[in-house]
């Protein structure tokens, strides 16, 4: 048997998966870091699927509005048949749950993208797969929509359950808390176990070469700020200083009006994990976004590896620091993803 041939079939050997909601391929990126080979993916963000495909060019990709795609028709270009895909996992867009906006769920937000949970819920109606994963933001729990999901998964035959968890403990050097569903077709999936030691600040984006000089185009972005925010970030203490030790000549006024908000204009510590990494990650005026060292912003470069995204990963339209951004901050962070799909291919592997 030729070495090709012994490949071909590695990989067909490997548990299948699709990714709904998949923006740049961060799930995607977790699943096949666990050994899952993904075979399809839908987004309707066209930035997202450009940087998708240059990353998992293999993938059967649906630019759309997954709520116009119909599942059967996917089920038959992607060659499945009802039962046979290992796992189906993704993310619906979270920003209608999001504590933010809810006032930490004071708030019953009538926001569209709530509903696209139940367009989940289509596509695992239609292919009844092994095992589920679904990930959002805590905020979600809280909702009636979730509540009702469940009860569906439940009468489908789904055994699972949900758990809010911070990615820092799954080998993400960010604080990150997530709730993280998993289900398999009569069967329990068990969640990963934390790890011991945290990836740090320093593990993450301290070999990294200089900003500016690295040949890496979102590295390498300039920054444009007034005279005024650079002389406020350069007064910022370094490793892991904030705002609060400004002289009073250097105190924003709003600042002085509200006491919240206190990582804005803050840095992170090399032996700390990060904060959050959002789509706002490269303004200091939108939390604890400054180099622990250097008188800037993270980098995009810095944000993605934050986020767990390998060094290699590439992000297109690298001039489109916003964009970047907000596929970078939107994304699932890869460590976390592949430490739980590990779990649920022991679980499929038992259950053959």
């Amino acid at each position: 048997m030729t070495k090709r041939k012994t490949n071909i079939e590695k990989k067909r050997n490997k548990p299948t998966a699709v990714d709904l909601f998949c923006g740049c391929g961060g799930l995607t990126t977790g699943l096949k870091k666990a050994g899952f080979r993904v075979l399809g993916a839908v987004d309707i963000d066209s930035l997202s699927v450009k940087t998708y495909k240059a990353n998992h060019s293999e993938v059967n990709v649906f630019e759309t509005d997954i709520s116009v795609l119909n599942p059967s028709e996917f089920k038959k270009t992607l060659g499945l048949s009802k039962k046979k895909l290992d796992l189906l996992a993704g993310c619906p867009p979270c920003q209608g749950f999001s504590t933010m906006r809810t006032l930490n769920g004071a708030l019953d937000i009538d926001d569209p993208r709530n509903n696209l949970l139940f367009e989940f819920q289509r596509f695992v109606e239609e292919l009844l797969p092994r095992a589920i994963m679904l990930e959002n933001v805590p905020g979600l729990a809280q909702d009636k929509r979730f509540s009702a999901f469940l009860r569906r998964m439940n009468k489908l035959g789904y055994k699972g359950e949900y758990r809010i968890l911070n990615a820092a403990d799954y080998g993400v050097p960010q604080r990150r808390q997530r709730l993280i569903y998993l289900a398999g077709r009569s069967k329990k999936i068990s969640f990963a176990f934390p790890l011991r030691k945290r990836k740090t600040v320093r593990d993450a984006i301290g070999a990294l070469p200089k900003a500016g000089e690295s040949g890496d185009a979102i590295h390498d972005l300039t920054e444009h700020r007034s005279p005024l925010i650079i002389e406020r970030i350069k007064n910022i203490p370094k490793d892991g200083g904030s705002r609060y030790s400004l002289p009073e000549d250097l105190h924003l006024n709003c600042h002085q009006k509200c006491n919240g908000f206190k990582d804005v204009y803050g840095r992170m510590a090399w032996d700390k994990v990060a904060p959050t990494i959002t789509t706002g990650c490269f303004n200091p005026s939108k939390g604890r976004f400054l180099h622990p060292e250097e008188d800037r912003a993270i980098t995009m470069r810095e944000a993605a590896l934050l986020q767990g995204f390998p060094r290699s990963y590439k992000f297109l339209d690298a001039k489109n620091k916003s964009g970047v951004a907000l596929m970078i901050g939107n994304a699932l962070p890869p460590p976390f993803i592949a430490a739980h799909a590990l779990s649920i291919i022991k679980a499929i592997n038992k259950k053959r």
